[in-house]
């Protein structure tokens, strides 16, 4: 979409509208950039908060090594502007998205994951067939208790297993520390972190003992980010909402380092009581399960419901000279659920729209 069909002011956009400060956004990967470098380790944020080739671009050129894709469908879009190391940090089954991956390692080069042997035969077998070979690590349960080997021996005899597998190349391991990220104590969390993520690297140090090749160790969340850095052993993280930040980011994790990027301009668009605003913007524009919005500037005005349009705002004593018509930001509750629920950022330098940006990878969920 080009500007010369929109407003060049962003107060001008019809609403609901999802916005993303430039500088903010700029800033911040910045931050992430230099925060890897300090400890040596890599960048590959997940695409998942974002699903945008014009911010991966960005993110790119910027220092990452690659990207992290929730879904293989994220990986057929960055794969076709040209970005080639992708992991896709989901377990891959079934005949559909097997001849997908290798006409995906046609014209990329992926990594996978797996935690079982019934998911790396189907896949050996298929790319052994194409003459093709794809990047495999295990994925390891660190606690979370979602997918994943367990640490040690588990671990190691599936090892084994690939890396014997013909169209298979065994390149690492990869666990989430997210049942961690919400410790309310620091010395807590990092204490628990720490613990969760030296059973990663010390399945590392059993496959390198045992003669198997493991150079990638990947985790790290953004509520976890400058802990999973800080982890030796730990060789990339792929936290990638730190791009945006949230407010489940900020309240929840205590992450502070990151500046609040992303943000839904919205319209009041009635005044039901003094102590009541309605607006434009319900759960089909922004998520307030994980975290509530927060109003950009004004803790006198808190969300307090949404439907499915509509969002409904508390008042206090200050903020009731608020008008019909009158606008207001947003900050998301959770980004990643959020962005899903558009077609595409406004992407704005102060005050002025300066790009607007397709979520091209919105619904790929296959």
């Amino acid at each position: 979409m080009t500007l010369t069909t929109l407003p060049t002011a962003k107060l001008e956009l019809d609403t609901p509208a999802l916005c993303l400060d430039l500088d903010a956004l700029q800033a911040n990967i910045r931050e992430a950039v230099a925060l890897c470098r300090q400890y040596g380790v890599d960048w590959r944020p997940h695409a998942k908060c974002h699903k945008s080739p014009d911010i991966a671009r960005l993110i790119m050129e910027a220092g990452a090594v690659g990207l992290t894709c929730a879904k293989l469908g994220e990986a057929e879009v960055f794969a076709a502007v040209g970005v080639r190391d992708l992991l896709v940090a989901n377990i891959l089954v079934g005949r559909h998205k097997i001849a997908r991956l290798v006409e995906l390692r046609k014209i990329a080069d992926p990594i996978i994951c797996l935690d079982h042997v019934s998911q790396a035969e189907p896949i050996s077998q298929a790319m052994a067939a194409a003459g093709l070979r794809v990047r495999t690590m295990l994925e390891i349960d660190i606690g979370l208790q979602r997918v994943g080997l367990l640490p040690g021996e588990e671990a190691l005899r599936l090892a084994q297993r690939v890396a014997d597998l013909p169209g298979l190349e065994l390149v690492g391991v990869m666990g989430y520390e997210g049942h961690l990220q919400m410790v309310e104590d620091p010395a807590e969390k990092r204490k628990q972190v720490q613990g969760a993520l030296g059973q990663l690297v010390e399945t590392k140090e059993q496959l390198l003992r045992s003669g198997l090749p493991c150079p990638i160790v990947s985790c790290g969340g953004t509520g976890s980010f400058e802990l999973a850095v800080a982890q030796p052993g730990v060789t990339e993280v792929q936290a990638g909402g730190a791009i945006f930040m949230d407010a489940y980011y900020r309240e929840k994790c205590q992450v502070t380092r990151f500046q609040y990027a992303l943000t839904i301009l919205t319209t009041v668009v009635s005044r039901p009581a003094p102590d009541r605003a309605i607006i434009d913007a319900g759960r089909k524009t922004m998520n307030m399960e994980i975290h509530v919005p927060l109003v950009v500037g004004r803790k006198d005005i808190q969300v307090q419901r949404l439907s499915a349009e509509h969002g409904s705002l508390k008042l206090e004593a200050s903020a009731q000279d608020l008008q019909i018509g009158d606008r207001l930001e947003l900050i998301p509750g959770y980004g990643d659920l959020t962005t899903l629920l558009h077609d595409r950022f406004y992407a704005c330098r102060g005050d002025q729209v300066e790009a607007v940006w397709p979520i091209t990878a919105r619904g790929r969920l296959q």
